[in-house]
């Protein structure tokens, strides 16, 4: 029995040993699979990293346009724009290219007895003009448009729509016109793209036939540099384009009617913080232009003051952010400077559409009010000295009776100036 007990014992002891065998002998293939499986594939950890390294790269790509878009910015070419000495009137060129693009605009036009335009364009070798801009039917404002049409190839005008019944209009008008130009009446609110440069229009929202208060009145960016233009809008029209909800803040303004006091309201003055600010006006006018009062309000705000009547052209060249002024003469402007009593020949702001002697006293001593001086208008009855300043404004007249477009002067009064007899044309 003992030999049995041995022989079972010995035979357990085999059976167990080859079962552990033949277990290790199938495990050893499962694991050498699973170990060629995960070789193949990616680990779970490596997948996050792989796409956050994709976001990167789509977040540059995003980036890069705007890194473009600033290299554009601060490579803007120069912009020039030129306050034209043209006396007692007003004319501004726009010169700027965009590649190999160039753009010319044209604000006003001179004063009908000249041609300084016309040569002035000239010689800054302008060929065509993309836009021309009158802000008002004035002559000193008009003048020179049927010659910029006849010269120039342009591809479209701006006028306020107020018309005027003077020659110096009509002709401009005949002249646009013939040229096959496109034509625009622009009003607040619109916004436009020449190239680079931006436009906003201030004023007119509408019109009523107050051609000199219904200016045409625009900001041009260029930029971050701004310029502002009003032609010869009036204080209560600078008031209501403050509260035109557009932001009127700019570096350049040239001032209303020629520094006149009509315009240059202090809080319009205040709102559009000008650090530049220009008139145009001829020297020794007999307007007083600019007033003492604009002149002391522009110097006392510590903003720079030019005028082409002490400094000549005026040129302003801007990259877009920085700007430098280049003058023709030197000279500082002070209050009451250009000021005169008396008039000068070249202050007429018009021809007269007719010849109407019935309207010419025979006395050679009458004054006329499309030449004469604020202090000699007021020789005549019923005209005080804002009515004067009306006058002037207003010019020209066709006959004593178109006074009447004056506010207080009515048929009555009319017949009083008349029958006076010492008011022509």
């Amino acid at each position: 029995m003992n030999i049995r007990f041995l022989l079972m014992i010995i035979l357990t002891v085999l059976l167990v040993a080859c079962g552990q065998s033949q277990i290790q002998d199938e495990a050893t293939p499962a694991n050498e699979v699973n170990q060629d499986d995960h070789q193949n594939e990616v680990p779970a950890e490596e997948v996050p990293e792989s796409e956050e390294e994709s976001q990167t790269t789509e977040t540059t790509n995003e980036d890069a346009p705007a890194e473009v878009d600033v290299s554009q910015a601060t490579t803007l070419s120069d912009l020039m724009v030129h306050y034209i000495d043209v006396g007692q009137a007003d004319a501004t060129l726009f010169q700027y290219s965009d590649g190999e693009q160039d753009y010319t605009i044209l604000f006003d036009t001179g004063d009908w007895r000249g041609n300084e335009v016309v040569n002035y364009l000239q010689s800054q070798h302008v060929s065509s003009i993309d836009l021309v801009v009158v802000s008002h039917p004035d002559a000193d404002h008009i003048g020179q448009l049927d010659s910029v049409m006849n010269t120039f190839d342009v591809g479209e005008v701006w006028l306020s729509g107020n018309e005027s019944s003077s020659q110096t209009f009509q002709r401009g008008i005949e002249a646009v016109i013939n040229s096959g130009a496109d034509f625009h009446e622009p009003r607040t609110g619109e916004e436009y793209e020449i190239g680079p440069l931006e436009i906003d229009v201030l004023y007119p929202s509408s019109i009523s036939g107050k051609s000199n208060e219904e200016s045409v009145s625009l900001l041009f960016t260029y930029g971050s540099t701004k310029f502002l233009f009003t032609g010869d809008a009036a204080r209560s029209d600078e008031l209501k384009m403050m509260n035109s909800g557009i932001d009127i803040q700019a570096d350049i303004l040239q001032l209303g009617h020629h520094g006149s006091n009509t315009s240059s309201d202090p809080s319009f003055i205040n709102a559009v913080n000008p650090s530049v600010a220009i008139y145009s006006a001829g020297k020794g006018n007999s307007y007083g232009h600019p007033s003492t009062e604009v002149v002391s309000l522009i110097k006392n705000s510590g903003t720079r003051l030019y005028g082409t009547d002490v400094h000549g052209t005026i040129i302003i060249t801007s990259d877009g952010e920085n700007y430098n002024i280049e003058t023709n003469k030197d000279g500082t402007v002070s209050p009451g400077s250009t000021a005169s009593t008396t008039p000068a020949e070249s202050d007429v702001e018009e021809e007269p559409d007719s010849e109407d002697s019935s309207e010419v006293p025979a006395d050679s001593s009458c004054i006329n009010i499309n030449t004469a001086s604020a202090r000699e208008v007021q020789s005549i009855i019923h005209i005080g000295p804002a009515r004067a300043q009306d006058v002037i404004d207003l010019r020209p007249f066709q006959s004593v009776d178109d006074l009447d477009r004056i506010n207080g002067i009515g048929p009555a009064r009319i017949t009083d100036i008349k029958s006076e007899g010492i008011a022509c044309t």
